[in-house]
C-alpha cells in the first residue's frame, strides 16, 4: 500500500506550531459606575465609565469590569470591533485557539455574574465567587493575552505584596472593635478604596491627578476578611459577646489574616490540636476506640487529613503532627491506621492494657469514658501437659493437652479455637488475658495442624496410629507427657534400633536372610505388632518378596499370640501386576513351601465359584491389579490378614478405581513393595502412605499446601526464605514418614553385588533423518509453545507432540511408513555391538519404551544373525519365554519397559542396552536391576543410547533432576527439584 504525501506527514502533528494563527485578544478591563439607589434615582441605573471627577466627587456602585478586545487592522492598539463574548469563546473563528479558550474558560468561571442579570458587553467580576477566577487572570500573561485598560486614564498594575490586617481595638464597657485594613510593601491603602472578590484576591482604585490607577492584588480572603472588608466602617462586638469571639471568631481571623492589638485587647494564643485517644467502656467486653484532634476549651475533631470547614482547626499544625501520629499507631499495634473501630475480648483486653499506654507514651492522650475495666495480662511461659488415651476407635487416640500460665489453667477448647484461627492473643472469663505469640504456642499450633484439622475433630483433638513421629514432636513441646500403654508400646518398639531384640525368622521361612534384610523383616513385623502398615522401599534385587513372605509366615504363627481373632484364620492378599503372579508363586513355593497359596488370575464368572470358595483355606491369596479392580466387590466383602502391594506404584493415582479398590479392601494392615514410591511427585507417595498408613496424612490438600507447594513448586510464605523454607519441609516430611518406609538401597549390599558401570552411546542421525527430524521439530516446537500458557488444559496434546519426536529421534519410520526406508543409526549400532559381545561370549538385555521400535530392533538383530528373545505387553507365554532366555543361548533378549521392567531376575545376562531414555529415571533404573542383583556374578555394563542433537539430550537432563527429588525424600539428599513444567518443555525443543 503506497501512502500520499500528505499523509506521510500526518506526524507533523506533534510538532508545535512555528508561530501561533489567527487574530490575537486582550482582556480589557475597566472601572465601572452606577449611581446609588436612592429616591433622586428611582428608575434605571444604567453602567458607565467611571472617571477620576467620578471617584472624588461621587463613586456610587462601583464595580471591575472585563472585555475582550482584538488588535485594530493596523497592529497599533486594541479596539473593541467584531470581538464580542459569543464570537471569542466559539473555536474555528479568525481568532487565536489558545486565546478562544483562555476566554471560553473565563466565562465559565464567571457563572455567578452571568446569572446575575448584569451580564452583557460587559463582564463584571465583582460577584464571580470562584477561586479559580485569579489563577486564571493570573495566566492570561503565560497565554499571550495582554491584559490592559480600555480608558487612556487608567493605569493597570499587577501586585502580589499586598497583605490583609484586622485591627482588634477595645471600646468603652469592654466590647470591641473589628476593622480591616490593606497593605502594600507596608504602605496602607485606603480601606474605602479596596474592593474583594471571591475569595482569592482584592482590587484597590486611587486617584492620581486627573488619572485612574487600578491595583489588582491575589490574596487568599477567608469569609470573615471579606465581609471586613466589604464594611469598611468595621464591625462592632458588644461586651457580652466578647468570650464568644474570641473562642469562634478570633482563631479563624488570626489563621487568616495579620491580627494587630490596640489599646484594651490582650491577643490569646490560638488553640492548637492535640492528638486524643478516646477510649469508650461499654457491656460484654466491648471497648470502642476514636482518634481525634482536641482543642481545649472548644470542641473535637475526627483526625483526618482535611481541616477545611472549620474556624477553630488549625489545618497546618495538625499537618505537622499527624505523620507523627499515624507513625505511632504503625509502631505500637501493627495495624494499618484507622480513626476508630470497635474490639471485643482479647483484642479489646491487648488495646486497653498494652497498646493505649504505649500510645501515651508516644504523646497521644488516651481519655476513658464508661466504665473502665482493668484487663491483667498472664506473662508467664506456658508449661503444656499432653497426654494420650485409649479411645473407641483402635486406630485413633484421644489427644489431651493441659496449658498452665502463672499457675492458672487455661481451659483447651477455647484455646484451640484461637490457635486454629490464628488469632495471636486469648482472655479468660475472669477477664485475663495472654498472647499467643510465645514460640511454645506457635509449635503447639503447628503441630495441632498436622494432627486434623478443625472441622475432623467432633469430640475433642485426636491423634492417629500412625502418627508416631508426630507425637515425638508433641514430647519434645511439653514439659509433660502421659501416654496410654498400647500407645507407648507403639512408639518405644519402633524408635528402638532393628538391631536390637531382633524378630526370629518364623520356621516356615527356609532360607537365610542376609543381615539387611533380616532388619526389614524385623521392622515389617514390629510394624505388623501394632497394627501398622508400612512401605518396603528398597533398591531392586534385594529381596523385598523374601522379606514379605517372611512377615506373612510370622503373622501366620502368631496369630494367637495377637489376640487378632479378627484376622487369625483369614489369608494375606499379595496383589501384583499379572506379570509378576508366577513369580510370587514360585518364590512361596521356593521360601515357604508350608504355605498354602492360591492364586487368582481370572475373574469370578471365569473361575466359576464364588471367590471366597475358590481361596477357602489359602494362607496366601495372589491376585493382580487388574483382577482386583474389576472383582472389586467380591475381593472387599473378604477379611484379610494383610494386604501387600507390589509394584505399588500401580496404586500412585487416588482417582482410579485401581486405587479405591485396595482401599476398600478389609485388611488389618496393608504394605507396599515398591522401588520407586515417588516416580514423578509427592503426591505419589500421599497416595501409597494413605493406604498403608492412613491418618498420617490425612487431607490431601493439606499434603499439597504442606509439602508439594514448598518442595516441588518452590511456594514459600511471604516471610520466609526460600531455600531455607524448603530445607525444612523436606526434613519434616522424613520425619514423619521414617517410622513407615524402610528403605535400603544398594550400597548396603555392595560386596555382595559386582561391579557396576554406566555409559552414555551418542549416535549421529543420518542425514536424511537429521532433515527429516529438523522439519518436523520446527514444527511441533512453534505449536507445543503456543499451547504452554494453559499448559495444564493442554497437557495431553503436547506430551503427544513430545512423543512423536521422541519416536522421530529413534527411526523416521515410526511415524511416516513412507520413511521406512531411512536406516536407524541406533539400531546399527547396536547390532554391531552386541556382534562383538557374542564373540566374547556376553549376553544382553534390550530396552525399550516403544514395542513398535523394539520390534524393529529384533527384525534388524536377526537379518545380523543374532539369536533373540522378545517380551512385551502382548506376551503369552511370559514365563517360557523368560526360562527359554535363562536356559537357551540367545544373545539377547529385547524387552520393553512395562512387560520387562520389573518382576524378573535375568542375572544370565551382564550388558544392558536401554535404547531410548524414559521420563522416569527410577523407571531406568529398574530395567538395569533385572541384571544387576543378588546372584550376578560379572561385572554389569549399562549402556544408555542417545541421538545427537535430539530430544533425547534433553530428556536426559530432565532425568537428573527428577532424581533428585527422590533422593531429597527418600535418601537425604539435601536436593530440590521440580516436576515437569513449562519451561521444562521450552528446555526440552531448545
Amino acid at each position: 500500500m503506497i501512502m500520499t504525501a500528505s499523509e506521510a506527514d500526518d506526524w507533523r502533528v506533534l510538532l508545535p506550531p512555528a508561530r501561533a494563527a489567527g487574530t490575537p485578544l486582550a482582556l480589557g478591563l475597566e472601572l465601572r459606575r452606577r449611581d446609588r439607589a436612592d429616591a433622586r434615582h428611582w428608575g434605571a441605573r444604567p453602567l458607565r465609565t467611571a472617571t477620576a471627577r467620578d471617584l472624588v466627587k461621587d463613586p456610587g456602585e462601583l464595580f471591575l469590569a472585563a472585555r475582550p478586545l482584538r488588535r485594530n487592522d493596523t497592529g497599533d492598539s486594541w479596539v473593541q470591533s467584531d470581538a464580542d463574548w459569543d464570537a471569542v469563546r466559539r473555536p474555528g473563528t479568525r481568532f487565536r485557539e489558545a486565546h478562544s479558550r483562555w476566554f471560553a474558560d473565563l466565562l465559565s468561571i464567571s457563572r455567578d455574574s452571568l446569572l446575575s442579570g448584569t451580564a452583557g458587553d460587559w463582564l463584571l467580576l465583582d460577584p464571580v465567587a470562584s477561586p479559580l477566577l485569579w489563577p486564571h487572570l493570573a495566566s492570561a500573561t503565560e497565554a499571550g493575552i495582554a491584559v490592559v485598560a480600555t480608558e487612556r486614564g487608567t493605569r493597570l498594575r499587577w501586585s502580589d505584596r499586598v497583605r490583609v490586617i484586622v485591627g482588634l481595638a477595645g471600646t468603652r464597657g469592654g466590647g470591641l472593635s473589628v476593622t480591616a485594613s490593606v497593605t502594600e510593601d507596608g504602605e496602607a491603602l485606603d480601606g474605602a478604596t479596596v474592593t474583594p472578590i471571591g475569595s482569592g484576591g482584592v482590587y484597590a482604585r486611587r486617584v492620581i491627578g486627573a488619572d485612574i490607577e487600578l491595583v489588582l492584588a491575589p490574596a487568599p480572603l477567608s469569609d470573615g476578611v471579606r465581609a471586613l472588608l466589604s464594611s469598611p466602617e468595621g464591625l462592632s462586638v458588644a461586651p457580652v459577646d466578647r468570650a464568644v469571639f474570641f473562642r469562634e471568631a478570633y482563631p479563624v481571623l488570626r489563621r487568616a489574616a495579620d491580627i494587630r492589638a490596640g489599646s484594651g485587647v490582650s491577643l490569646p494564643e490560638p488553640p492548637r490540636p492535640v492528638a486524643t485517644l478516646v477510649i469508650d467502656f461499654r457491656p460484654a467486653d466491648v471497648v470502642a476506640y476514636e482518634l481525634c484532634w482536641d482543642y481545649p476549651g472548644y470542641r473535637r475533631f475526627p483526625l483526618d487529613e482535611q481541616a477545611t470547614g472549620s474556624a477553630i482547626r488549625d489545618a497546618d499544625a495538625e499537618a505537622e503532627r499527624r505523620p507523627s501520629v499515624i507513625a505511632a499507631w504503625a509502631e505500637v499495634t501493627g495495624l494499618p491506621f484507622t480513626l476508630g473501630g470497635t474490639l471485643r475480648d482479647a483484642d479489646a483486653a491487648e488495646f486497653v492494657a498494652v497498646l493505649a499506654p504505649a500510645l501515651e507514651e508516644h504523646g497521644i492522650v488516651v481519655e476513658r469514658t464508661g466504665a473502665p475495666r482493668a484487663y491483667p495480662e498472664l506473662t508467664g511461659d506456658p508449661a503444656i501437659t499432653v497426654n494420650v488415651v485409649e479411645s473407641t476407635d483402635p486406630d485413633w487416640f484421644d489427644l489431651g493437652i493441659v496449658v498452665r500460665i502463672d499457675g492458672r489453667n487455661i481451659p483447651f477448647e477455647p484455646l484451640f479455637r484461637a490457635l486454629a484461627l490464628r488469632q495471636g492473643k486469648l482472655k479468660l472469663v475472669d477477664n485475663t488475658w495472654f498472647s499467643l505469640r510465645h514460640p511454645a504456642f506457635d509449635r503447639l499450633r503447628e503441630l495441632l495442624d498436622e494432627a486434623a484439622e478443625l472441622a475432623e475433630w467432633e469430640a475433642g483433638p485426636r491423634i492417629a496410629r500412625t502418627q508416631l513421629a508426630l507425637w515425638e514432636d508433641f514430647e519434645d513441646l511439653a514439659d509433660e507427657t502421659v501416654t496410654a500403654q498400647a500407645w507407648r508400646a507403639a512408639v518405644e518398639d519402633l524408635r528402638a534400633d532393628p538391631g536390637d531384640d531382633r524378630i526370629a525368622v518364623p520356621a516356615g521361612i527356609i532360607a537365610e536372610l542376609r543381615p539387611y534384610q533380616r532388619e526389614g523383616f524385623t521392622r515389617l513385623a514390629r510394624l505388623w505388632r501394632h497394627r501398622l502398615g508400612g512401605v518396603l522401599a528398597d533398591d531392586m534385587g534385594l529381596g523385598k518378596t523374601l522379606q514379605l513372605l517372611a512377615l506373612i509366615a510370622h503373622a501366620r504363627e502368631t496369630a494367637p499370640a495377637t489376640g487378632d481373632s479378627d484376622h487369625g484364620d483369614v489369608p494375606w492378599l499379595v496383589v501384583a501386576p499379572t506379570s509378576v503372579l508366577d513369580v510370587w508363586r514360585r518364590e512361596a513355593e521356593r521360601f515357604a513351601p508350608g504355605m498354602k497359596v492360591a492364586v487368582v488370575d481370572r475373574t469370578r464368572d471365569a473361575h466359576g465359584v464364588a471367590l471366597a470358595a475358590h481361596v477357602e483355606g489359602a494362607d496366601l491369596v495372589i491376585t493382580s491389579y487388574t483382577l482386583l479392580r474389576l472383582d472389586a466387590e467380591e475381593f472387599a466383602r473378604l477379611p484379610w490378614a494383610g494386604v501387600v502391594l507390589d509394584e505399588a506404584q500401580h496404586v500412585k493415582n487416588p482417582a482410579t478405581k485401581q486405587h479405591q479398590a485396595v482401599a476398600a479392601l478389609d485388611a488389618r494392615a496393608v504394605y507396599a513393595a515398591t522401588g520407586t514410591p515417588l516416580e514423578n511427585g509427592l503426591d505419589e507417595l500421599w497416595a501409597i502412605l494413605s493406604l498403608t498408613a492412613p491418618g498420617l496424612f490425612a487431607s490431601a490438600r493439606k499434603f499439597r499446601e504442606d509439602f508439594i507447594q514448598p518442595i516441588e513448586q518452590g511456594k514459600v510464605p511471604e516471610n520466609a526464605e526460600g531455600a531455607p523454607f524448603r530445607r525444612s519441609r523436606i526434613e519434616l516430611l522424613r520425619r514423619r514418614i521414617r517410622p513407615y518406609l524402610i528403605r535400603r538401597t544398594k550400597d548396603l549390599v555392595a560386596p555382595d553385588l559386582p561391579e557396576r558401570q554406566e555409559q552414555v552411546l551418542s549416535v549421529e542421525l543420518a542425514p536424511a533423518h537429521r532433515h527429516r527430524y529438523d522439519t518436523v521439530l520446527q514444527r511441533e516446537r512453534q505449536k507445543i509453545l503456543g499451547l504452554l500458557p494453559d499448559l495444564d488444559r493442554q497437557r495431553f496434546i503436547v506430551f503427544r507432540s513430545l512423543t512423536m519426536l521422541r519416536m522421530l529421534s529413534l527411526a523416521p519410520g515410526l511415524i511416516d511408513e513412507d520413511d521406512a526406508g531411512i536406516a536407524s543409526r541406533k539400531l546399527e549400532e547396536l547390532a554391531e555391538r552386541l556382534l562383538e559381545l557374542r564373540a566374547e561370549g556376553h549376553r544382553a538385555l534390550v530396552f525399550s519404551q516403544f514395542t513398535s521400535f523394539l520390534t524393529l530392533a529384533a527384525d534388524r538383530l536377526r537379518r545380523a544373525g543374532l539369536r533373540v528373545s522378545y517380551l512385551d505387553g502382548s506376551t503369552r507365554d511370559r514365563d517360557r519365554v523368560v526360562q527359554e532366555f535363562r536356559e537357551g543361548d540367545q544373545d539377547a533378549f529385547l524387552l520393553s519397559l512395562k512387560a520387562g521392567g520389573t518382576g524378573l531376575t535375568l542375572t544370565e545376562a551382564d550388558y544392558v542396552f536401554l535404547l531410548d531414555p524414559w521420563w522416569n529415571p527410577a523407571a531406568e533404573a529398574q530395567a538395569a536391576d533385572r541384571a544387576h542383583r543378588i546372584g550376578q556374578e560379572n561385572p554389569v555394563f549399562v549402556y544408555r543410547m542417545i541421538a545427537v542433537g535430539t530430544i533425547e539430550e534433553k530428556v536426559l537432563a530432565l532425568q537428573q533432576r527428577k532424581a533428585r527429588l527422590f533422593s531429597a525424600v527418600l535418601d537425604d539428599e539435601d536436593l530440590f527439584a521440580q516436576t515437569l513444567t513449562a519451561d521444562d518443555i521450552r528446555e526440552l525443543l531448545s
